[in-house]
């Protein structure tokens, strides 16, 4: 297992906590479904666009697990220019390779987020009825029993969107005979529009060539007032290993990872309100080059669009292990490489009707309105 160092500067829950956003505060939603945290002072500034990562690994030759980590915090301020649908550094192409491709298992890593992020569901007050599960095989599985367990009462969607792995979803989560009677139901498909007060996706986003279509998609499924926990990469992924590839003039490792503030921007153009977002960093440290490669490979592809145009020989191998020890290693004589992950949160608010002249409301938004209506009067 790889080794994780570092410091915690702040309690983890002030990321869902009573802190105050740059323009009107928290919203009505967000105190609602938040609780208090204990420690609302804001963590360290924040940097731009960082390394990008590449290659990519598995657990295998690494050693305990320690304690790690560097906290920033991020109410979303000023709204940016949205990116275009498609990351400038993703080819689209590579990207559905690599969905085909992907083991059709949780690597450590992921595992290891998702118990990070459930953690912080003890700060969300609602409850949700029913909850949505985003792509379990890869996001992780183990976190899906820790998420039943929170809301025992709750009726689960599972939804894989690469064909072939729904089969392993529904294999790896299916329950015990004497579970499925009388317990909440399991759907394995398609998400329903509105069904979930929660959906859950774990380390998907920094994967897809669309993310924002694939924003929109997650805001269709949930009901209003529900709330979404996703978690990816950073853009300070893998630093060491882009230096140590610009310093050789080799193409990039691996595609540019998204900042934090344009998720914000997106999660608000696809209609969230009032995200919050919270990062830390994460040094994992191995004692070959081989172990490094074998987890990153686990872990995903360079899908950058300039990246080697053919298959690399044996004596490139040699040098690239050659190199890895040479700007890795670290004074212990273990490799390390720094994964800086993102965690956000938003809620779907209500939808308000814009007085005009004339005004168009959805069906669906009718009934949500009128269903609102009737929960204030009782």
């Amino acid at each position: 297992m790889a080794r994780v160092n570092g410091r915690r500067r702040r309690d983890a829950a002030a990321a869902f906590g009573g802190i105050r956003s740059h323009r009107q505060g928290a919203s009505a939603a967000a105190r609602l479904w938040l609780g208090e945290a204990r420690h609302a002072s804001l963590a360290h500034r924040l940097r731009g666009p960082g390394p990008a990562y590449g290659a990519l690994p598995r657990h295998s030759g690494c050693k305990p697990f320690e304690k790690l980590l560097e906290h920033r915090l991020n109410i979303l301020g000023d709204t940016r220019t949205m990116a275009q649908d498609t990351p400038p550094t993703i080819d689209p192409a590579a990207a559905r390779r690599w969905e085909r491709a992907a083991p059709a298992r949780p690597p450590w890593l992921h595992e290891e987020i998702a118990r990070r992020m459930e953690d912080r569901l003890q700060w969300i007050r609602l409850e949700p009825k029913g909850w949505a599960h985003w792509e379990p095989v890869r996001g992780g599985l183990a976190a899906h029993a820790l998420i039943e367990r929170r809301y025992p009462r709750a009726d689960c969607f599972v939804a894989e969107s690469v064909p072939g792995r729904d089969t392993a979803a529904t294999a790896a989560l299916a329950r015990p005979w004497w579970r499925r009677w009388g317990g909440p139901a399991v759907h394995h498909g398609p998400l329903p529009e509105a069904a979930v007060q929660m959906l859950w996706a774990n380390m998907a986003l920094h994967m897809s060539a669309h993310p924002q279509a694939l924003i929109a998609h997650w805001h269709r499924a949930l009901a209003a007032d529900g709330f979404l926990m996703f978690s990816c990469l950073g853009p300070d992924t893998l630093r060491e290993l882009r230096s140590m590839y610009r310093s050789l003039g080799w193409p990039s490792p691996g595609h540019e990872f998204t900042d934090m503030h344009d998720w914000g921007d997106m999660l608000v153009h696809a209609g969230f309100a009032e995200p919050v977002m919270d990062m830390e960093r994460i040094t994992l440290t191995w004692e070959t080059p081989q172990q490094v490669l074998g987890e990153l490979r686990e872990l995903g592809a360079n899908l950058h669009p300039a990246r080697f145009g053919a298959l690399r020989g044996k004596a490139w191998k040699r040098q690239l292990h050659d190199e890895m020890n040479r700007f890795l290693r670290q004074p212990d004589g273990r490799l390390a490489l720094t994964f800086e992950i993102i965690y956000g949160h938003a809620v779907k608010p209500a939808p308000a009707v814009r007085v005009s002249e004339r005004s168009a409301v959805s069906l669906e938004d009718m009934r949500t309105i009128l269903r609102s209506g009737k929960s204030q009067g009782s």
